[in-house]
């Protein structure tokens, strides 16, 4: 076994795009830039399978520089899924921060499986990335004349097809069909669950549900909601009544209302009322609700 080594080039710059990529997503002032995306599709598209072929071939004779990296992209295209498809019946889910976090404990815990068993080999048979050697080798791979016409073209096709692949996936990710421009609005019960809505009540007593406004216009748009007892408006603070919500941003706050008169199976109406729209709501909520006298 081989003595304490450093940490190798190649695998200390994997662990580098991770925390960088991780930075660009999670820190909000970064998560806008299109260097976020970018970052992303790397972690994505070439880190798990680059990472998991290191752990497998760490020897130089594996593999070749070229043929390492084809391998990183299928790997990669082979890792993703399981890895997704694991978060989906995980208790976290698929969403953002766990998907990001799972790839981040893959591609690191590949890596160091990867520097374990080079530390196993031989100094001059351990696997290391020397871009220079890696360009030189590249370069003859594809241009020498001691190969025959037909390794070169496959060889050709074969880097073209990984630049293209990812270039795809770039455009893509960097932009997206829209899909259909809608906005969500729901009304929740106590402890934010749909049940448990207030319906009876006392006059002069307070009632509190909770409102929720998501945004999926592909634009910012800015909401104005009203709450009517038997079309008689009530009162809301200014804050609740005036929301403005970016592309994908989501609001949600408790409204207290009190029912200022008495009456049975009476329609209690949450409207939202859109930004080129302000004498039909474009979306309605309703409960029905009961106002006895107190006693």
């Amino acid at each position: 076994m081989a003595g304490n080594r450093k940490l190798p080039l190649d695998l200390l710059i994997v662990a580098g795009f991770v925390l960088i990529t991780n930075i660009f997503i999670l820190v909000p002032v970064l998560s806008d830039s299109f260097l976020r995306t970018c970052l992303g599709i790397f972690l994505v598209l070439f880190l798990p399978g680059y990472s998991l072929a290191g752990a497998i071939f760490p020897a130089k004779k594996d593999l070749e520089e070229i043929e390492r990296a084809a391998i990183a992209l299928g790997l990669s295209i082979a890792v993703v899924p399981i890895i997704g498809l694991s978060l989906n019946y995980s208790i976290w889910g698929i969403s953002e921060t766990p998907v990001l976090l799972g790839f981040s404990v893959f591609i690191l815990l590949m890596c160091a499986v990867a520097y374990y068993r080079r530390r196993l080999l031989p100094e001059d048979e351990v696997f290391e990335i020397s871009f220079k050697t890696y360009f030189l080798s590249m370069k003859t791979e594809i241009l020498e004349k001691s190969e025959s016409k037909i390794d070169k073209t496959i060889t050709f096709i074969l880097v073209l097809s990984i630049l293209a692949s990812m270039g795809s996936l770039a455009y893509i990710i960097g932009n997206p069909k829209e899909g259909e421009h809608f906005t969500e609005f729901y009304i929740l019960g106590k402890n934010r669950t749909a049940e448990n809505y207030p319906t009876e009540f006392i006059r002069g007593e307070e009632g509190t549900v909770f409102i929720g406004i998501i945004n999926h216009e592909y634009r910012p748009v800015d909401y104005t909601m009203e709450v009517r007892l038997e079309n008689q408006s009530l009162s809301l603070p200014e804050s609740q009544k005036h929301v403005t919500l970016g592309h994908n941003m989501s609001w949600e706050e408790p409204i207290n209302f009190t029912p200022p008169f008495e009456g049975e199976n009476m329609k209690l109406e949450f409207l939202l009322f859109n930004e080129t729209e302000k004498t039909e709501p474009y979306r309605n909520l309703h409960l029905w609700i009961n106002v006895t006298q107190e006693v």
